[in-house]
């Protein structure tokens, strides 16, 4: 399904971008205007144009704001925090160059001061996390006290923590729920200011976050839900099947094996199995500066898993897999697909998944003619948040208030 560009890369990050509209992180208009001044490919034109529109929507922001026009500045401050981080996405030639850093640096802060202006403002909080901490926003449905079911939410390979406030905390607020968002290694600042580079074993990281959510007023322990997003969904049904204390997993969307995702001539990765390192980064090389979303995609890799070679990468991204644990999940697993998915679209990583749980489990396909087909469903949030709320009533019964559910066999 294509939206404004024809260069694939720079087509989804901006239907991504417009998607976030549904709960005001942009503006279809301002997506459409700033598009026709990029040209195909260009991404030095595409950091200038988004900056340059997050910079004006970030002022319009100010201004409301100073004038005690709260709802006008919370809408713009969204806005221009998914700009800033739209306009760094690209920049991976040097991930951490100062321009780099100052539109993250600019995104995150953006975002903290419109979630001052929210009606229930977030908590910020810092979950300890081995000999370090780990940044996550708090968000709680209401005051009461009383038990809620609670959403813990991580993203994938290029996610942030405030993007999880579109991704499923927004929606989780409307009805009911608590959420607690939070970025692992690899991921966001995690990435960018403590150096921490993802791991497989992520259940090292979802149990001390796990731990936290329980230690936190009005969290329901029984009703305590599991989402992760693109790389977030082969890491989250990883950690499930070790942390036993879930009553529920999304697999937003289903991730098998990241090996899979690749799509390398197999020569190329015979040359990487017996080491001929020499031979096969060349091509590896050449083989991305063909398309900009293989480039990024390259560069992102390297740098989010501790890389120095594409051989190196691929080594290991082996140990990123669901086939040797898969069978030891206990929680009922929501395992979703998207029909035309840039990623991962031929792969069958969806059905791998799926025919290997053992627990209560459910396959949900997005279809391009809904307009759901897209990786993770970008442009069509209120569908999957239709279908990821729909599942969670049917298989939790979580958002009936607690007198409600049946008692326990």
């Amino acid at each position: 399904m294509k939206f404004l560009f024809d260069d694939p890369a720079f087509d989804y990050q901006a239907l991504r971008t417009a998607g976030y509209a549904d709960y005001g992180g942009a503006q279809l208009g301002e997506v459409v205007a700033v598009a026709a001044h990029i040209p195909d490919g260009d991404t030095e034109a595409w950091r200038h144009a988004w900056a340059t529109l997050a910079e004006r929507v970030h002022r319009l922001g100010t201004a409301a704001r100073d004038e005690g026009r709260t709802v006008d500045a919370r809408s713009a401050l969204l806005r221009a925090h998914n700009y800033y981080r739209t306009a760094e996405f690209f920049q991976r030639e040097q991930p951490r160059d100062p321009e780099a850093l100052r539109l993250m640096r600019l995104s995150r802060e953006t975002f903290a001061n419109a979630a001052e202006l929210m009606d229930r403002p977030p908590e910020f909080v810092r979950i300890p996390y081995e000999d370090t901490s780990l940044p996550a926003y708090f968000y709680r449905a209401d005051d009461s006290g009383e038990p809620r079911p609670t959403i813990i939410h991580h993203g994938g390979l290029d996610s942030t923590v405030e993007e999880g406030y579109f991704f499923v905390a927004a929606a989780a607020l409307a009805r009911g729920y608590h959420c607690l968002c939070f970025e692992g290694p690899g991921q966001g600042s995690v990435l960018r200011e403590q150096g921490l580079v993802f791991r497989p074993d992520w259940e090292k990281v979802v149990t001390p976050v796990v731990d936290h959510a329980l230690s936190l007023p009005g969290v329901d322990p029984d009703r305590l839900t599991l989402m992760g997003t693109s790389l977030g969904g082969l890491l989250a049904v990883r950690a499930a099947a070790f942390e036993h204390r879930l009553a529920g997993c999304v697999a937003h969307d289903a991730v098998w094996q990241l090996g899979d995702v690749v799509g390398l001539p197999p020569f190329v990765l015979e040359w990487v199995e017996q080491g001929c390192d020499d031979f096969a980064d060349p091509v590896m090389w050449g083989i991305a500066a063909r398309q900009t979303f293989t480039r990024w995609l390259l560069r992102q890799a390297l740098w989010t898993f501790g890389a120095d070679t594409p051989s190196q990468l691929l080594r290991r991204l082996t140990a990123f897999g669901l086939s040797e644990v898969i069978g030891q999940v206990r929680s009922p697993v929501l395992v979703l697909d998207a029909e035309e998915d840039l990623f991962f679209a031929g792969l069958e990583h969806a059905k791998k998944v799926y025919t290997g749980l053992d627990s209560p489990k459910t396959l949900h396909v997005f279809t391009a003619d809904e307009g759901g087909g897209a990786h993770c469903h970008s442009g069509a949030m209120r569908l999957f948040h239709e279908r990821l709320f729909s599942w969670l009533l049917e298989t939790l019964g979580a958002d009936r208030p607690a007198a409600d559910r049946p008692a326990a066999a």
